[in-house]
């Protein structure tokens, strides 16, 4: 049995990562799931698991400061729903890195890895996570896109592009000025090169500027509409399991 410490600020996240383990192994046991740094350190000093899942983002701080305040000897699963630029950081030892809303084919890879590594050997989780950190202090988001205007070719700053989209399996860019540009980059991709700061992913289909918000209204089911300037010929309808890393995107 998988004994498993789950990290999280939001409760409907830690109670679907839950029955997203339970679904993938009924051995798995949830020792409790806390929302807090204070609750993390307080219950980290006194308990162990054998796995930890790990928001980035608590409702009184950043997690790194867990580590500041109490030895973490236990593997870690940090998730998060816009801290892309820290990815390369969770690709090495046991430690992994799973992007909200997690999917379940990413889950179980990172549990599999998590099991070889426990029958091999104990990782360096500290010097992992200073790895981490000096990464957050520095990142590194692309700053302009090439795209191809018939026979020309431009580059388009970041800070000139509304939104990304796809369009017919296709993904584009839009500007503020209302120019569309194809891209040879997925959403995924791109997810990972842009500020979390300034863009969103807000479904399959839609990473969005901040700035390209024109308005947004409340829909039934829990759901956001959100109407963007350049308008967009699609809905642009938040994901539902994207909801509140919206809402803190917002608030940030």
């Amino acid at each position: 049995m998988t004994k498993v410490l789950i990290i999280e600020d939001e409760k409907p996240a830690a109670d679907y990562l839950e029955y997203q383990l339970k679904q993938l192994d009924p051995e798995i046991e949830v020792l409790a799931k806390l929302a807090t740094v204070r609750e993390s350190v307080e219950w980290l000093s006194l308990e162990k698991s054998d796995l930890v899942f790990m928001d980035i983002h608590l409702a009184d701080g950043n997690c790194f400061s867990i580590f500041d305040q109490v030895e973490v000897k236990t593997p870690v699963i940090f998730t998060t729903a816009y801290d892309q630029y820290a990815i390369k950081a969770f690709k090495v030892n046991s430690i992994d890195y799973l992007l909200k809303p997690i999917d379940e084919n990413d889950l179980r890879k990172s549990l599999e890895k998590f099991h070889q590594l426990r029958a091999s050997s104990s990782p360096d989780i500290a010097a992992i996570t200073a790895v981490i950190r000096d990464m957050a202090k520095k990142p590194d988001y692309q700053q302009r896109f090439m795209v191809y205007a018939g026979e020309k070719i431009r580059a388009v700053r970041a800070m000139e592009i509304a939104y990304f989209y796809i369009s017919e399996k296709e993904v584009f860019l839009c500007t503020f000025d209302g120019r569309n540009y194809g891209l040879d980059y997925s959403l995924d991709k791109i997810e990972g090169l842009i500020d979390p700061d300034l863009f969103f992913r807000i479904n399959r289909k839609f990473i969005i500027n901040f700035d390209a918000i024109e308005n947004m209204y409340n829909l039934s089911g829990s759901r956001i509409k959100v109407i963007l300037k350049p308008a967009s010929n699609e809905e642009t309808i938040v994901s539902f399991h994207r909801i509140s890393a919206f809402k803190k995107w917002l608030n940030r």
